[in-house]
């Protein structure tokens, strides 16, 4: 069954009632169900389907084109593998030829990048077969998918040369939201509360295949013991295996993604320079960006500034939680998580994974806020004294200064607490020079305990049952 997702089959949908042929490139990190949402939505549709083998060589995955276009063909079925890529196509345009039917046709080419190296002609033949076949033709449908964002945003979707202009529709399949989470664990029927699933996705976030692995009948802490601690667990080698398949040389993603780590509010891209030592201010670009495409990496833009100095954060759940807990613990053995769970350690990183979930789900926040409506502009602002993750600059001339607070309990505002947020309100004023009514919204687990301090200081006080709306 598809849960959520709901737009992105909406659009896909619609496609099929066109009255051209339609070129669709979709690209999202893996495990993230790109692959699952294709087969699910075209699956009455799919005419062939071909998908890259991770470092096979070109003649490895011209043996799987001819054994895929044998699977799908009862009437034509070469008997041999194609020589080349122009083979290849020349032998799909005759299995396609002999289809019959108006209604739309589905081509899936799925991993992409994985079949386009270098030297294979993958990418150029593709490009000849899209312009000079598939254009001439109101009923097909061609999918091309792959994991490795960065090739399918330059070399697909921003193409300058065959497929300049050609994308019908592109789309980049995120994780789910914690609503989605919520759905997908009940169809499962793993009974969780709000709570629990917040944990949950502090380890996991909301990548699909991650999810999958949740057993019935154990508890959170439990299901990451089995799956990040006990021998052979499913997560033990993630961290390694994901930038290995996404990225090609993978030392500068990760060395970038370990440096963020370690950096909890985000840091300047000159500062992440810095802190990398790299020398080549190329190549750490190309896989700064490489990473922010993938949705390992965000970027947040500073208050009444433009993208120059963004703060950028490791925003994947999974790397954070690896790097913090896992890495030097691989294997460690049942119990582990439930030790880690006591740890203060663990509850003020909590607290850091939850800032990060929140800023997630700004637009379910509006929505807690009832100003989902109204223009605003999202950003972060800091100075040497203070730091505000989430800011929300409205049209109706008010300012959300946003606290993020995970806590089992109600959360209280003491004293000490509420001498920072005001110190941090006139800061924000005296910096900004704004003419707008600053308020501060606090985004709790299970709210404000009630005291003189919030009576005076807060505007708003949202539950963390708004984040799952």
């Amino acid at each position: 069954m598809l849960i959520g997702r709901k737009k992105e089959k909406e659009k896909l949908e619609s496609l099929l009632a066109s009255n051209e042929s339609e070129l669709v490139a979709i690209y999202g990190r893996r495990r993230v169900g790109k692959t699952f949402l294709i087969r699910e939505v075209y699956k009455h549709k799919m005419a062939f389907e071909l998908t890259g083998t991770y470092k096979g060589k070109t003649r490895d995955q011209l043996r799987i084109f001819h054994k895929q276009l044998k699977r799908h063909s009862t009437d034509y079925n070469p008997s041999s593998p194609p020589r080349d890529w122009f083979d290849a196509f020349d032998l799909l345009e005759k299995y396609l030829d002999g289809l019959k039917g108006k209604s739309k046709k589905v081509i899936f080419i799925d991993e992409f990048p994985w079949i386009a190296s270098a030297r294979s002609k993958f990418l150029m033949l593709f490009e000849h077969f899209w312009n000079t076949y598939c254009t001439k033709r109101k009923d097909l449908i061609v999918v091309v998918c792959g994991s490795a964002a960065s090739f399918m945003v330059q070399k697909i979707i921003k193409n300058k040369g065959g497929l300049h202009g050609r994308i019908s529709h592109f789309m980049q399949l995120l994780p789910f939201t914690l609503s989605e989470t919520k759905t997908y664990l009940r169809s499962k029927n793993l009974k969780f509360d709000e709570y629990d699933i917040l944990q949950l996705y502090m380890v996991v976030g909301g990548v699909p295949f991650y999810l999958s692995k949740i057993e019935k009948g154990l508890s959170v802490i439990q299901n990451v013991d089995r799956l990040c601690f006990e021998q052979g667990g499913a997560l033990i080698n993630e961290y390694e295996q994901a930038l290995l398949s996404l990225f090609t040389n993978s030392e500068k993603h990760q060395l970038i993604i370990e440096t963020l780590a370690t950096n909890k509010k985000g840091i300047t891209r000159n500062v992440l320079l810095t802190k990398c030592n790299s020398v080549d201010g190329g190549n750490f670009s190309k896989a700064l960006t490489e990473l922010v495409e993938s949705g390992f990496v965000s970027w947040y833009k500073p208050y009444q500034k433009k993208k120059k100095g963004a703060l950028y954060r490791l925003s994947d759940e999974y790397c954070l939680f690896y790097l913090k807990f896992m890495k030097d613990t691989q294997g460690a053995g049942v119990g582990t998580f439930e030790k880690l769970f006591a740890k203060q350690t663990f509850k003020s990183w909590s607290g850091f994974a939850f800032e990060g979930i929140c800023l997630k789900h700004v637009e379910q926040i509006k929505r807690g806020l009832g100003v989902d409506r109204i223009y605003s502009i999202n950003s972060s602002w800091a100075n040497n004294d203070a730091q505000v993750d989430l800011v929300i600059d409205r049209d109706d001339r008010r300012i959300n200064l946003c606290e993020m607070k995970f806590y089992s309990t109600e959360y209280t505002i003491d004293k000490q607490y509420s001498s920072r947020l005001r110190n941090k309100v006139q800061a924000f004023k005296e910096d900004t020079k704004t003419r707008k009514h600053v308020v501060i919204t606090m985004v709790t687990t299970f709210g404000l305990k009630e005291n003189e301090y919030s009576i005076s200081l807060v505007e708003n006080s949202l539950t963390m049952d708004i984040l799952f709306e």
